[in-house]
């Protein structure tokens, strides 16, 4: 149970209070005034923080939200103070608003300047409210299925090998739109899955993804697929998997299930992905460097757009790393 949970669950239970929202202090260590909260007697989770009534907070573009009531009014408690409140109003989605107050106070923790907190946690609220809008989308397609799979896999194998689970988590960054699906300092990998009869043939979709400027060390990570109804390993299983490692770091899983949601995976979808399973018949690392089929940025011609490409895997044979070494070069 997270920390922001575990607060819920005893201002649910206290029975001493029956009206309006009973607040407690998330966490000392947390430099802004933020409350965990639940308002009486409806027992709806809220996060509250407290900011100087001198700070214009603008919440306008949040007022047509239907999972989410976003709030501003005067602090009953603090003179000069108005309270910036989210509360969850559909109970279904507890788990990806739990993950979303977690990373609000994760964004704004060291934050000591109020004026910068404030425009902090509004972007950051921004793009969650893009993922409770994803949540009426019946699901993942094929194609996104079979890439959050793959890139679960590789997640998976990091974090067997290394038990810097935050760091690790952290690294996956292609749910956020990156050039590449994970990187931290100079190295990156790009993960790419094939299926069926399409098996050695992988897509770059821009000049970017396998540029190796300003890295050490990028590597193409590829895995090839074999679909089975009621067979295999399904997507559901995966994220199970990926969750029970993170179950004794409860930061990095939280940073994980943050990353699922954005990557449009939800638990109330999750039996949209029960029966399909997937077998794992290669899967190869390959060093893109020296004379790697590739196209790089820097060979672009002013003019030229929206790259893309194939590689047909076979040529590449001479640039097949050891798996071991690979995580030996890209530790913490």
């Amino acid at each position: 149970m997270t920390k922001i949970n575990q607060i819920w669950s005893e201002l649910e239970n206290d029975n001493s209070f029956s009206k309006g929202l009973l607040l407690r202090r998330y966490s000392g260590a947390v430099l802004p005034d933020v409350y965990a909260a639940v308002q009486h007697p409806e027992k709806l989770l809220c996060v509250c923080i407290s900011i100087s009534d001198s700070i214009e907070v603008n919440i306008s573009s949040f007022s047509n939200l239907r999972e989410i009531q976003v709030d501003l009014y005067p602090s009953p408690a603090q003179a000069g103070k108005n309270v910036l409140v989210f509360k969850l109003l559909n109970s279904q989605h507890k788990d990806i608003f739990t993950a979303l107050c977690e990373d609000l106070i994760a964004s704004i923790a060291n934050k000591s300047n109020e004026r910068q907190m404030a425009r902090e946690i509004l972007n950051r609220f921004e793009k969650w409210k893009s993922l409770f809008n994803k949540i009426g989308v019946q699901g993942l397609t094929p194609e996104e299925q079979r890439g959050l799979f793959g890139e679960l896999y590789f997640l998976r194998k990091y974090l067997q090998a290394n038990s810097n689970f935050l760091e690790i988590v952290n690294t996956w960054i292609g749910t956020e739109k990156q050039a590449r699906d994970f990187q931290s300092g100079t190295w990156g990998v790009e993960v790419k899955t094939t299926h069926d009869n399409n098996h050695q043939k992988v897509y770059i979709s821009n000049e970017r993804q396998l540029d190796t400027t300003n890295l050490d060390n990028l590597y193409l990570y590829h895995i090839s697929l074999e679909q089975m109804q009621n067979s295999g390993e399904t997507l559901n299983e995966i994220v199970d998997s990926v969750t029970a490692i993170l179950e004794t770091d409860s930061l990095a899983l939280n940073k994980f299930k943050s990353k699922i949601y954005e990557a449009g995976y939800f638990e109330l979808q999750r039996n949209l992905y029960d029966t399909l399973g997937y077998f794992i018949r290669q899967n190869d690392f390959y060093k893109v460097e020296n004379d790697f089929p590739r196209i790089q940025e820097s060979e672009i011609m002013d003019g030229v757009g929206d790259v893309k490409y194939s590689i047909v895997l076979s040529q590449c044979l001479n640039f097949v790393q050891d798996e071991t070494a690979v995580f030996e070069k890209i530790k913490f």
